[in-house]
């Protein structure tokens, strides 16, 4: 993913309002983010808890999207699965997340939703096992399976928020 900058991500939200864009609260992990090892950013707003964001490319360019989380309804006795990074969490560390869709659609009411980390962090989550310097250990194959897996999800997501389909 291309290296970003907070205007980026303001410009980048496409089914945000004014408002929302000047809202945008990055967190301090933005600013130290390696973004070649990464193909989405996601994270859940400091100072607006149930909102979230989404930012990863298409056709070369920052797309994103703003999430509502749902008020968290899951049991840590259960297990669920991240649409997004399919990694299976306790059912309380998943969310079900809400997208207002971009334009007039999104002007009726329309929306998309799916259940994702809570932490909106499936990037480093399905990562987790590599080392700090890629150079030193290959990722195995079902790593790069699982890579590619959750970025052509969460371009298929935000393109359905967008409209870009």
């Amino acid at each position: 993913m291309q290296a970003l900058v907070e205007s980026d991500v303001r410009t980048a939200l496409g089914n945000a309002s004014a408002v929302e864009r000047e809202q945008v609260s990055l967190p301090v992990r933005f600013f130290v983010t390696e973004w070649a090892h990464l193909d989405a950013f996601g994270w859940r707003d400091p100072r607006i808890p149930e909102r979230g964001y989404l930012v990863t490319e298409l056709d070369g360019e920052a797309v994103g999207v703003v999430l509502r989380a749902a008020e968290r309804t899951g049991s840590r006795h259960r297990a669920a699965i991240c649409s997004l990074c399919h990694t299976q969490q306790p059912g309380d560390q998943v969310v079900l997340f809400s997208a207002r869709r971009a334009g007039a659609a999104g002007e009726r009411g329309d929306s998309v939703g799916t259940y994702i980390c809570a932490d909106l962090a499936c990037q480093e989550t399905i990562r987790l096992g590599r080392p700090a310097a890629p150079s030193e250990v290959l990722p195995s194959v079902r790593e790069l399976e699982r890579i590619e897996g959750l970025a052509r999800r969460t371009r298929a997501f935000v393109s359905d928020v967008l409209g870009a389909s």
